[in-house]
């Protein structure tokens, strides 16, 4: 792989230092391309990205930006260009990884961009320990043990654990709880639960479950249900009364999973059903996840994209961005074709390291599950266009309501939470054209003597002057979209003085900022506004503008009194000594072993901890420092 970063259209000395644009900067770059394959970038004066494309012989897809007769949006990208860069791959599947790759880092404005870029959940049977765990697991698969996914979401890994747990009785404490318990807990009391941890099951007739719950995830249900029934049933001839009410029990629950799942098919063991509906400039994809011949959920997706695109550039664009950091089932059941399928089925192969299987079914089963997927997509779509309708309505109301120059793309809300000044963090929320931005919130832990405890003016200051700092220096020309439109404060006249203080001080005085306040009596309605130098106001009760705020300070607040929260959990169980150097944890463990606690260690002469085991004189020195000057 090589880059060309030449620029033939830079000009000579003396000429313009207005920068050349269009057909004839493209024309320019012919001359040194050749015919290998590759990736270009097409980008403007200030060296923004605005087209990221791949091409199997770079010279004649360039070439064909130098003829008119392009679309409207590619005509303005064109006449936008004033510069251009190169990556030559040695096969083309390489620059179809390299492309899809390039737009979800860069995010050029003129490409399809998959904006939702989140993992999906699994379950996980651990095999770390004798007895295996059932969990929820998301992220890489480095623990032991078989897994089992993609789910498409949270709830849907949730209900199939509520119900495996009702069929198997496999544990879902962990380790440390399951080694300390004396008794059966409340898990094994509602029938969830074997019972291992104290011995109410045997180690071969918990494997024995364990397998079974494998294979049943594995999609071999029908077998599993013949089984337990034929048990229910001798164990009913056997006057087992109590036995067969259990096995029933467990078959009802199975039951229960596959009709939560909806759709099973039984021509498909695996793949993702990939429907599309493009309709007024929008776009919604759904993806239905197939695995064991039983539908693990369903997600929708939004891509940006642009009227004049097609659906098999669409789609294209999705299933090369969607499978770069997810694993590839063994088939794509697609609802569009796409022009370059075979390749992009090669791509995603040599990724999988199997053979990986793209199909636009014409009849049968797959057609269905297809015309499923399709379904959902327009529905979704319209859904959501609906939902984009009035969050537009609401925010012309914030302008209306605030006298703003015009509807905000980005307000940002902030809220402090903290108990007497202890575990103090700040948090902001983002709410956008589309709703809540998740992806945007950010935390801020305010340390210990960074503000007085309990001062809640210093903290918005504190707050405030690093999300601004971070931002001059990260977007000083407010080309990449984080600098807000409006900022809401939750507080009244002191708070918003406070953040007018930091803005100033900032060189930043054009953003709009408003305090609110609960007002009389606290009231949730009776909310007063604030702005700096300006005399509070209200707005009526029944205002569907005031409905609108009060949803987002009470998602800051959420938000900031989860982070504190979490932040005072970990405290808590904090270890003092985590924080010395060169104690790791086999030192900390000797450490603990030997004098029972951390506070023991704290009073320990320096002799009583030069006697550890594994601590040196060095290290017994620097512990016993530490603990003198606290």
């Amino acid at each position: 792989m090589s880059e060309n970063m030449s620029d033939p259209s830079a000009e000579s000395p003396g000429q313009s230092e207005t920068p050349r644009t269009g057909y004839g900067v493209i024309q320019d770059y012919l001359k040194t391309l050749d015919s290998s394959p590759g990736v270009y970038r097409m980008l403007d004066h200030e060296s923004r990205v605005l087209y990221v494309g791949k091409a199997r012989n770079l010279r004649a897809r360039v070439s064909n930006y130098t003829r008119p007769g392009h679309t409207p949006r590619i005509e303005k990208m064109i006449s936008q260009t004033t510069r251009m860069m190169f990556l030559t791959t040695r096969t083309e599947t390489e620059a179809l990884l390299l492309e899809q790759n390039l737009i979800k880092q860069l995010k050029p404005k003129y490409n399809v961009l998959l904006r939702d870029d989140k993992s999906f959940p699994n379950i996980l049977v651990g095999k770390n320990h004798a007895y295996p765990q059932l969990k929820k697991h998301r992220g890489a698969r480095k623990e032991k043990g078989s897994y089992f996914g993609p789910f498409a979401s949270a709830s849907a890994v949730n209900r199939t654990l509520n119900q495996l747990q009702k069929a198997f009785l496999l544990r879902n404490c962990s380790d440390t709880m399951f080694e300390n318990r004396t008794r059966p807990c409340l898990q094994y009391q509602i029938k969830r639960c074997s019972g291992p941890c104290v011995g109410l099951i045997s180690h071969d007739d918990y494997s024995d479950s364990v397998r079974d719950a494998e294979r049943f995830l594995a999609g071999r249900s029908t077998k599993i249900q013949e089984e337990l029934g034929a048990q229910m049933m001798a164990a009913s001839e056997a006057m087992e009364y109590e036995r067969a009410a259990a096995l029933r029990d467990r078959i009802k629950a199975l039951t229960q999973v596959q009709s939560a799942q909806g759709i099973n098919p039984r021509g498909v063991a695996e793949a993702d059903i990939i429907g599309l509906h493009l309709e007024n400039g929008l776009a919604c994809v759904q993806v239905f996840f197939i695995r064991a011949n039983q539908n693990w959920g369903n997600q929708d997706f939004y891509p940006r994209v642009a009227d004049d695109m097609s659906a098999a550039e669409v789609m294209e664009a999705f299933i090369g961005q969607f499978y770069d950091n997810k694993d590839v089932p063994r088939q794509l059941i697609l609802s569009d074709d796409i022009e370059n399928a075979d390749l992009m089925a090669a791509a995603l192969g040599d990724k999988a390291g199997r053979k990986v299987e793209i199909l636009i079914p014409q009849r049968g089963e797959k057609t269905e599950l297809v015309a499923s997927a399709v379904r959902n997509a327009r529905e979704s779509l319209a859904r959501r266009m609906a939902e984009s309708a009035t969050q537009a309505k609401l925010l012309r109301g914030i302008a209306d309501a605030f006298g703003l120059e015009g509807p905000p793309n980005r307000i940002e809300v902030y809220d402090n939470s903290h108990i007497q000044g202890t575990n103090a963090v700040g948090g902001m929320i983002v709410m956008g054209p589309e709703g809540f931005m998740k992806n945007a919130y950010r935390k801020f832990n305010i340390k210990d003597g960074e503000t007085i405890a309990g001062d809640d003016f210093g903290m918005m200051k504190a707050v405030l002057n690093r999300r601004f700092s971070r931002l001059l220096k990260e977007d000083p020309d407010r080309q990449k979209g984080m600098w807000p439109d409006l900022l809401l404060i939750d507080g009244g006249a002191g708070q918003v003085s406070a953040v007018a203080e930091i803005m100033e001080e900032h060189g930043v005085q054009d953003i709009p900022m408003i305090g609110v306040a609960k007002g009389v009596d606290r009231d949730h309605g009776k909310e007063e506004f604030y702005r700096p130098g300006e005399n509070a106001f209200a707005l009526q009760r029944n205002d569907p503008v005031l409905y609108f705020i009060q949803r987002m300070r009470d998602e800051a607040h959420r938000f900031a009194i989860g982070t504190h929260r979490a932040k005072r959990a970990k405290s808590l169980v904090a270890n003092p000594l985590d924080e010395i150097p060169g104690v790791g944890a086999r030192r900390k463990k000797a450490l603990l072993t030997h004098f029972g606690s951390a506070k023991a260690v704290s009073r320990a002469n320096l002799s009583d901890l030069k006697a550890v085991d594994g601590v040196s004189d060095a290290l017994a020195e620097t512990i016993y420092n530490y603990f003198q000057v606290r």
